[in-house]
């Protein structure tokens, strides 16, 4: 993922979110895996944000990460698209999952000589500032982001690239390309016109795709929650996630975060139980691991599913939480929830903050 990308990708999350909730659902974003999030400030702190993560802080991938970025990097087909009769075309599949790239294409059959390559791209339900477009580029056996200009509206992108080709009606020449929405479902329409270089402009039919995630909720969490310190878990709550995209979901990711800072102390990884049920397995401990400076902790949650959530599949995480007798005193108020996301992009983020009540001192 470039830098660049991966600038747009925070950005539309804290622009759909902003203060906690952002760097909630931007956790995987900004440190790398699940479990290894930047700390997340409390509600309402006035101490500024860590840093940290940043795009720049590399991960180690995993063997099928990479064989997934193979995957990515690998030639698509150059098949063209359209009728006979345009001189240019421009695909687009009816959805486009959020959190997930899909391939599009241009086609083009009249010879352009220095060209420029221009979709105009308009939406609905988020900005365009979030859409990321890329083309295929055979010398390189590599993507790269389309060049983009400013358009003075946030749900208007231009993004453009330039060509040329020996193109004909019985010889057309095809350009890969493939999107992602980073932020919310909505609709997207893209226009494509090709500048021949020779001062005439060629147009392809409008096309239109919606931008859709997975549905989630997360129920059994109720406002106003307090636990005991060192006492009895909280009553388990539920995180669901149906696959209602038309692709199956290969990295979806679901993960627990939490903060909690009181006037001299701020809770560590050891001052909360989360456990996970999985059936055949009952209550499993989830190891809550440090940020990439505390006190903000996540942790990725157990697979509950064997490979990509298949369209129309569901899987469900059933939690709860407790907190230990090793949390510090001076801690009242946690700040705490879900996030759930695809590979690096999260969609979709819930607080479930509580309290924490007097009980057992450390040592007692």
């Amino acid at each position: 993922m470039s830098r660049r990308v991966a600038q747009r990708r925070l950005s539309a999350v804290r622009g759909a979110m902003g203060s906690v909730a952002a760097l909630a659902a931007g956790l995987i974003l900004v440190a790398g895996t699940p479990g290894t999030a930047a700390a997340i400030p409390a509600a309402g702190s006035t101490q500024a944000a860590p840093d940290c993560g940043s795009d720049q802080e590399a991960r180690r991938p995993s063997a099928a990460e990479a064989a997934a970025a193979g995957a990515a990097t690998a030639e698509p087909p150059a098949a063209a698209v359209g009728t006979a009769a345009e001189k240019v075309s421009f695909s687009l599949p009816s959805q486009l999952p959020i959190g997930m790239w899909s391939r599009a294409g241009v086609t083009l059959r009249t010879p352009v000589s220095k060209g420029t390559v221009r979709l105009d791209v308009r939406s609905r339900g988020f900005s365009t500032d979030s859409l990321v477009i890329q083309r295929y580029v055979p010398r390189t056996h590599s993507w790269t982001d389309l060049k983009t200009r400013p358009s003075g509206s946030g749900t208007h992108g231009v993004f453009t690239f330039p060509l040329t080709a020996d193109a004909s009606a019985s010889r057309p020449h095809s350009v890969a390309l493939r999107l992602q929405d980073l932020d919310r479902p909505g609709t997207v329409t893209v226009t494509t016109t090709v500048e021949d270089g020779k001062g005439r402009t060629h147009r392809a039919p409008a096309r239109t795709a919606t931008a859709t995630r997975p549905d989630v909720s997360a129920g059994g969490w109720k406002s106003g929650t307090a636990l005991s310190r060192g006492g009895a878990a909280s009553a388990p709550f539920t995180l669901t996630v149906k696959n209602t995209t038309d692709r199956p979901y290969p990295s979806l990711y679901a993960a627990y975060f939490a903060y909690g800072a009181g006037t001299a102390h701020a809770l560590a990884p050891k001052d909360l139980v989360l456990q996970q049920y999985r059936p055949g397995h009952g209550w499993e401990r989830v190891q809550l691991v440090a940020g990439g400076c505390d006190p903000g902790m996540s942790a990725a949650l157990l697979p509950v599913t064997k490979g990509p959530l298949a369209p129309g599949a569901t899987a469900a995480y059933r939690l709860r939480i407790a907190v230990a007798g090793s949390a510090p005193r001076d801690v009242t108020k946690v700040d705490a929830g879900l996030t759930v996301g695809n590979g690096d992009s999260s969609f979709f983020h819930q607080d479930l903050p509580f309290t924490v009540r007097a009980g057992k001192s450390p040592g007692k």
